[in-house]
């Protein structure tokens, strides 16, 4: 669908775009040519629905970071994360993994040894949160949330776990830097959910199933971006709509951001100076290494 036949109440529609991460296939919604952020939210991967062989799994290299949160988030298996601060940690469906970069951080994701015994799923989510200019340099960190520590709102059919931020009158225990929402909605077959207000912009990837905004329907795998204020709320198709499966939603956004940001690889920042420094970093070695994987690493691209 063009964006010039959309309702008036959604901005932008974005189509993801199709790549290889650790030798798995991921897709990509932001940034895009349409929009850089949305909020906060500079970066946002879809990797999966998705199933390595027996001997197999994901397998992302230590690579380094500056000037940005990653938000690791899944709905299917499981992913080990290491990183220079001597982090080790498993990942599961409903808990978050929040490491921010700030003025440097390297990390490793990867299927743990005893997963690849058997053939072994994965499905979720990773998306950036770029910082705002006073916490990019910032001394890194990273923070487990079990899923039994986020909320849980449920309403009609709907149920709702605040991944991160604020919203519908809750909020997640995760420390942000900027004012920001995310959060993993699942829909029963005719249900719906408002978009939260009291933030700028907002944002909805629909994960699974079908459903209908503003009298238009949007299937899996499509990120809508929505016109700030208006009242809205993202229904689930009924069977005799051609739904009946119900759909999963991410809902993200924020306040809007302190300024564009420059992007190279897996650096985020206002400066290109500062860029360009995160990248004699990495090839001088400063970063660190990355206690339990410190066998390997991704070089930095020539682009």
């Amino acid at each position: 669908m063009e964006n010039a036949a959309l309702p008036p109440s959604i901005e932008t529609l974005i189509l993801p775009r199709s790549h290889d991460v650790g030798g798995f296939e991921v897709r990509r919604a932001l940034p895009t040519k349409e929009r850089q952020m949305i909020g906060p939210f500079i970066f946002f991967d879809q990797m999966g629905p998705g199933e390595f062989l027996t001997g197999r799994g994901l397998d992302v290299r230590p690579h380094p970071h500056i000037g940005l949160s990653t938000v690791t988030y899944l709905f299917e298996g499981e992913v080990f994360h290491r990183d220079t601060l001597g982090s080790a940690q498993a990942i599961r469906p409903g808990a978050l993994n929040w490491m921010t970069a700030g003025q440097g951080i390297a990390h490793s994701e990867r299927t743990a040894t005893e997963l690849r015994s058997h053939p072994n799923k994965l499905f979720g989510i990773q998306s950036w949160a770029a910082l705002p200019k006073d916490r990019e340099e910032m001394g890194p960190t990273f923070t487990h949330y079990p899923a039994e520590g986020l909320p849980v709102l449920e309403e009609a059919g709907a149920r709702v776990r605040l991944v991160a931020g604020e919203a519908w009158g809750a909020r997640a225990p995760v420390e942000t830097w900027w004012p920001l929402f995310y959060a993993d909605v699942e829909l029963r077959p005719g249900a719906a959910w408002p978009l939260p207000d009291g933030h700028e912009e907002r944002g909805a990837y629909v994960v699974s199933g079908t459903v209908e905004v503003a009298g238009q329907c949007f299937e899996a795998g499509r990120m809508l971006v929505f016109r700030a204020g208006d009242a809205l709320a993202i229904r689930a198709l009924e069977a005799a709509e051609g739904g009946g499966q119900g759909a999963r939603l991410l809902l993200l956004g924020g306040a809007v951001m302190d300024g564009p940001r420059h992007i190279f690889w897996n650096f985020v920042s206002s400066s290109r100076d500062r860029i360009n420094q995160a990248k004699d970093d990495w090839e001088a070695g400063r970063f660190g290494p990355v206690p339990g994987d410190d066998k390997e690493f991704i070089p930095l691209p020539r682009i």
